[in-house]
């Protein structure tokens, strides 16, 4: 039998398991509480949000859209579907690249620029409320520091 075999498994402490659960607790019900609120409120999902903040901010409001998957962080074909539903809404819409015949840009539209000016107020104040008053600012600071180490360490390539 290995040492591997007969040695204990290497658990989490107490202080890092609470934090951890803690964590977990939050991942998972912080983006529900924001979603629905979107929803309720303005008949877009977190996601919509997310896409359509995404594109408001890139030049001429469109981006490739694999650059688009990328930093909302979503697959190539869940991205597809996203902007496939947010086309019928009339959110979105798709032009092909001028340089790559394969490729396209998600463009943003008037109304899905009026869809997001509606919701903004909606999502900073949620954000605000359930995010960002629960803390001092100097936790704030050192919550962002926590999870710049964190992303760091999930950078592909790293392991």
């Amino acid at each position: 039998m290995s040492d591997d075999a007969t040695r204990e498994p290497p658990w989490l402490d107490d202080d890092e398991q609470a934090v951890w659960r803690r964590y977990i607790s939050v991942m998972r019900l912080l983006p529900d509480r924001l979603n629905a609120s979107l929803s309720r409120g303005h008949g877009i999902t977190l996601i919509d949000y997310e896409v359509l903040a995404r594109l408001s901010e890139a030049p001429l409001r469109r981006l490739r859209m694999t650059e688009l998957a990328e930093g909302a962080l979503l697959s190539k074909s869940r991205l597809s579907h996203q902007i496939s539903r947010m086309e019928k809404e009339g959110l979105v819409r798709r032009e092909p690249c001028e340089t790559d015949g394969r490729g396209y840009f998600a463009v943003l539209t008037d109304a899905g620029w009026e869809k997001l000016l509606a919701a903004v107020p909606t999502h900073v104040r949620d954000v605000r409320e359930t995010f960002v008053s629960p803390m001092g600012r100097e936790q704030l600071l050192a919550l962002g520091e926590a999870l710049s180490a964190i992303e760091r360490g999930l950078e592909p390539g790293r392991s």
